[in-house]
């Protein structure tokens, strides 16, 4: 069982503060980052810099990552990615604290703090970024947000500020099951001993269910946001505005949530493959430099 020491003996580590002063915002960034965590010795190579390339191919300049464990292969990745510049990782050992929840729902996953301090990491991350960055996309490393009457997320921002003028925007959640995958014959050949998932082979999502609560993230001004949440604000200056799923929806690589469905009743979508050269192109550059040429 662990315990708390008496308070002479603690040495408490306080993380500040970084935005207790206002300070006139010099954006660095037009778009930043946040990825919270990777835990479970998160070992997910291949989607990693697939998402990460996805990313900068959108607009990102700074891709802020906590870290709670990783694998030593996905370790080398986020060196080299320091290293580049794109990504800032916070070291987030939250296990060595507290019990932490292993999933998102309560009470059928227990413990003292919810989901490896998932929402405090946010929270710290809208704080770290909110005079360097003109807008912040949170998200998980398995979930890409994709305009689809635009080609990048400067050109969406743009129409979206045009039509609604809101703060923050949600976007839709579509799940592409990895139970199904289409063949590409030797395309891929070279990524076969790299761990993970190759998100470009899983073309077919899951029809979405009315009835069913839909898990958006978001993009949002963090100036406007004083408390959030993983899928909504909960305390913000500014107004929400749900995007609609013809202007853009977020796709979401991962285990299926329907995964009776048969073949036919999932949606062929292509819309990731309009970026296939660059993002093929992107990807074998990270892995030549972190793995085939040591």
């Amino acid at each position: 069982m662990r315990t708390i020491p008496d308070e002479e003996e603690a040495e408490w580590v306080f993380m500040p503060v970084r935005n207790r002063l206002y300070m006139p915002p010099t954006f660095t960034q037009e778009f930043s980052v946040c990825i919270s965590t990777l835990f479970g010795n998160y070992g997910n190579v291949l989607q990693f810099v697939q998402a990460i390339e996805m990313y900068r191919i959108l607009g990102a300049g700074r891709v802020t990552v906590y870290n709670t464990s990783c694998s030593s292969e996905l370790n080398k990745v986020l060196l080299y990615y320091i290293k580049t510049g794109l990504v800032e990782v916070v070291q987030w050992p939250i296990t060595d604290y507290v019990r932490v929840s292993r999933g998102w729902h309560y009470p059928e996953h227990p413990g003292e703090l919810h989901y490896y301090g998932q929402i405090a990491a946010l929270n710290d991350c809208v704080s770290r970024h909110m005079y360097s960055t003109r807008y912040l996309v949170l998200t998980d490393i398995d979930e890409v947000i994709i305009p689809l009457k635009h080609t990048n997320w400067k050109d969406l921002m743009r129409y979206l500020n045009d039509k609604y003028g809101a703060d923050i925007y949600t976007f839709k959640n579509h799940v592409f099951p990895y139970t199904v995958s289409e063949e590409f014959g030797s395309k891929f050949q070279a990524w076969n001993a790299i761990p993970g998932v190759n998100i470009m082979r899983h073309i077919r999502r899951e029809p979405n269910q009315p009835e069913v609560f839909n898990p958006t993230k978001m993009i949002l001004n963090p100036r406007a946001v004083l408390q959030t949440s993983v899928h909504s604000t909960l305390n913000a200056l500014g107004i929400s505005q749900t995007v609609p799923g013809d202007i853009a929806i977020m796709h979401h690589y991962r285990s299926p949530k329907q995964p009776d469905l048969p073949l036919d009743s999932l949606v062929v979508d292509l819309t990731l493959w309009r970026y296939n050269a660059t993002l093929i192109r992107n990807v074998n550059k990270v892995l030549n430099r972190v793995f085939w040429n040591e």
